[in-house]
């Protein structure tokens, strides 16, 4: 037999094995209650706990995938306004066609628990699926996400908000980018699944997000839905209220929401001690003052999302906010230089922001999707403050800081990814944002206007080695930067190497690191000098040079069950850091500026865990500890911090109490350490029924002075304590109602004559 032979024979054997090898899953997914086809339906194939395929059905309800091998899989289907179906496919099986697999209708599910696996590590994703049990214990959004095992992600449900190690995370409602408010809207009810990741995709990068939140709702059916809430605290003024509705009509939905928040303190105090020290002169203050604030936010969201089919997105979103605040001081000041005397602020800010977003996205198959999105916003803002001290009570010296500003924006955004199957996926996208600002300082006729250009390209690429994920993303910015005195160009690169090992169902871990500059704001950059007390002078740097952080961070993961838990260790360092100095002047005259400082080094460790539902009880825990270590031209500081949180709950009936609290830790940037928020409550929620949500919260308890800001600089020029506190808020009594209500369902309800439903656990063996 001659060569040629040989090697077609070897062919034609590895053609054959690599059939025998692989296998072919398809079939189509059907409404049981109407045996329509279910669009866009989910279909996972899992092994060995392993996300290894992945596919939705077409507009014809159907799907299929091929597998690499024939082991045991199972293959979990599921779609918004379905209960979860669960196919076991055995080792033995070849090709599985035509598989027919009906979906329950949600609402006829009730309180039955489907046996699907809630929680999936993909790759450097979380994926969950929120719980009969978790739902029915929260009496909120961010009452549900405090129950999850989210690693990095807090929800403060003193603020309404999501934070991801420390800052503000990417959030998208069925692929649409949103806002907080809009997550405050929703009701847990109406969640099909989250989907969370630490790390910031490469196209929010630039953004300053912190990780990205993407919420699946479920299925609507046409009609509309209404929901109201208001919490309100009768000692103070302490209110917020929100109210919403939508309209779902074929391929059309009309959303509007409003929502506000009123604060009236006046029990806020300072107790300050605080020293200037120059090479001449030195002086030493200790002041006692209060400090009431009051503020209103009213902020309103149309939008308008059209889906002609399943592939095809439009959506149009006008958003207004309106914003005002008055603050004042009355200080009273033992200094050694001038004596004893009075001192009194008062500030005022205004501003009204309205923007409109524009975002289409287009699945041209599984494999290829373009997102286009356009944002413009117009801002108009009104500072008013001023500074009055009573050293010579006859004749006060006094200092005005008057600013008006304007600021117009336009971003626009084209995003591409593409998909190479199971194992990789390539994304890529262009950010532009152009913006003109102007500042008009009341009390001079300087008006400086800042111009900037920002250009971002980016690219990333995501790929499987085995078990192991691989994400790696880089990103160039192009950004111009022109103000009355000078101009400024950066050209600088973002970067991230991800890489994630699904070890075995239990077990995942993962590493990264992360490169991003921070580019100076007009403010820091603006040359133009203001008095603000006897002492003091502000002015900006236009010397200033771009900051560059660098992350380092590793994640074990471990779920099983009822039980999860992570263990995180990060290192992060900095090039040319920025932070606040003051320095001597002369003439007892100092100056406070922006500028670069030398190093920046935290090293910190996070423990999570979390069990849920044993006897209706669960808990979430975390503990911290982190080390800082920064140095400038007057000071060189460590600081070690302790950081820990809790949240229990136990749910029987329609009763759920809630117990919270944390330990705040400690932050070191440059000469400064501040404390963040206190916190802790205990809730008792009631639902009566499907439309109300009754809760009743004890918050800040056994906290006579309320929340505590603490704050210290430990520079050698300027050293300074602050002990501040809002007494308002200690043992605080805070009461909330919601009432949510769908309607249109009844009509097609009336239309029915039978009443078959479901209430088995939904899996299927073949």
């Amino acid at each position: 037999m001659d060569m040629k032979k040989i090697c077609m024979l070897l062919f034609a054997l590895a053609c054959m094995t690599a059939t025998a090898a692989a296998r072919e899953i398809s079939g189509i997914v059907l409404a049981e209650s109407d045996s329509t086809q279910v669009i866009g339906a989910t279909c996972s194939v899992m092994i060995d706990g392993q996300l290894t395929a992945q596919s939705a059905t077409d507009d014809n309800g159907r799907f299929a995938m091929n597998l690499k091998n024939k082991a045991a899989a199972t293959l979990n289907v599921s779609a918004s306004g379905y209960g979860a179906a669960e196919v076991l496919l055995s080792a033995d099986r070849g090709d599985i066609k035509d598989l027919v697999i009906y979906l329950p209708d949600a609402n006829m599910l009730k309180d039955v628990t489907v046996a699907a696996k809630s929680i999936i590590n993909s790759g450097k994703n979380t994926i969950v699926y929120p719980s009969t049990d978790d739902v029915k214990a929260s009496h909120s959004t961010i009452d549900l996400f405090q129950k999850l095992p989210l690693v990095g992600l807090m929800a403060d449900p003193i603020n309404r908000a999501l934070s991801v190690d420390g800052g503000s995370p990417m959030i998208l409602i069925d692929d649409v980018p949103s806002s907080m408010e809009e997550v405050n809207a929703l009701q847990p009810k109406d969640i099909n699944r989250i989907e969370y990741s630490r790390l910031t995709p490469a196209r929010y990068m630039d953004q300053g997000y912190k990780g990205l939140v993407k919420i699946t709702l479920k299925k609507r059916n046409d009609g509309g839905n209404v929901s109201l809430w208001a919490r309100g605290c009768p000692t103070t003024a302490f209110n917020d209220w929100q109210a919403s509705g939508s309209y779902h009509q074929g391929p059309s939905q009309f959303r509007i929401n409003y929502d506000g928040s009123w604060r009236n303190y006046q029990e806020v105090y300072d107790f300050v001690e605080e020293s200037y020290v120059g090479d001449d002169f030195r002086v030493d203050m200790n002041s006692q003052d209060r400090n009431p604030f009051n503020y209103l936010s009213n902020r309103f969201n149309f939008s308008y999302d059209y889906r002609p089919n399943a592939r095809t997105l439009f959506s149009a979103k006008l958003v207004t906010n309106l914003y005002s605040s008055h603050r004042r001081t009355d200080k009273t000041t033992e200094d050694t230089y001038y004596g004893t005397y009075d001192s009194h602020n008062d500030s005022r800010d205004k501003n009204v922001t309205p923007s409109l977003d524009l975002f289409f996205r287009r699945d041209f198959n599984d494999s290829n999707s373009l997102e286009v999105e356009m944002t413009g916003t117009l801002r108009r803002q009104k500072y008013r403050s001023s500074f009055a001290y009573y050293m010579n009570p006859e004749t006060p010296e006094e200092y005005e800081y008057n600013i008006d500003n304007r600021r117009r924006s336009l971003i626009t955004e084209a995003a591409y990814r593409h998909s190479f199957g199971e194992w990789a996926e390539l994304s890529a996208g262009f950010q532009n944002t152009l913006s003109h600002s102007r500042n008009t300082y009341i009390d001079s006729d300087y008006r400086p206007v800042l111009t900037e250009n920002n250009n971002y390209v980016y690219a990333g690429f995501e790929f499987m080695v085995g078990k192991v994920n691989v994400a790696l993303s880089s990103g160039a910015k192009l950004y111009w930067i022109k103000n009355d005195d000078n101009s400024r160009n950066f050209v600088r690169n973002l970067s991230r190497v991800t890489a994630t090992w699904n070890i075995n169902s239990k077990w995942d871990l993962r590493a990264g690191f992360d490169y991003s500059p921070s580019i100076p704001s007009l403010t820091s950059l603006t040359d133009y000098t203001q008095q603000t007390s006897p002492y003091m002078l502000r002015n900006g740097n236009p010397d200033l040079k771009v900051a560059e952080y660098f992350t380092y961070d590793v994640t074990a993961t471990y779920n099983h069950k009822i039980f999860s838990a992570s263990l995180t260790a990060t290192y992060a360092t900095a090039n040319n850091p920025r932070t606040d100095e003051t320095t001597y002047l002369g003439d007892r005259m100092f100056l406070t500026r922006t500028v670069n400082y030398g190093v920046s080094d935290h090293l910190g460790g996070s423990l999570q865990f979390r069990l849920n539902n044993v006897g209706g009880f669960g808990a979430n825990v975390r503990l911290d500890v982190d080390w800082y270590h920064t140095s400038g031209n007057t000071w060189n500081e460590y600081l070690t911090s302790f950081y820990a949180y809790g949240s229990l709950w136990w749910s029987k009936g329609p009763f759920t109490i809630t117990y919270w609290n944390k330990l705040p830790c400690k932050y070191l940037k440059g000469s400064y350490v501040t404390k963040e928020e206190n916190g802790n409550g205990i809730s008792l929620t009631y639902k009566p029924n499907k439309h109300w949500v009754i809760t009743g919260s004890w918050m800040y308890m056994f906290e006579s002075k309320g929340t505590k800001y603490p704050q210290r600089d430990l520079s050698r020029t300027s050293p300074y304590y602050n002990n501040r506190y809002i007494k308002d808020n200690g043992n605080m009594i805070v009461l909330s109602v919601s009432y949510t209500a769908n309607f249109g369902s009844i009509f097609r309800s009336g239309k029915r004559s039978l009443r078959n439903s479901d209430n088995s656990s939904s899996i299927i063996t073949y």
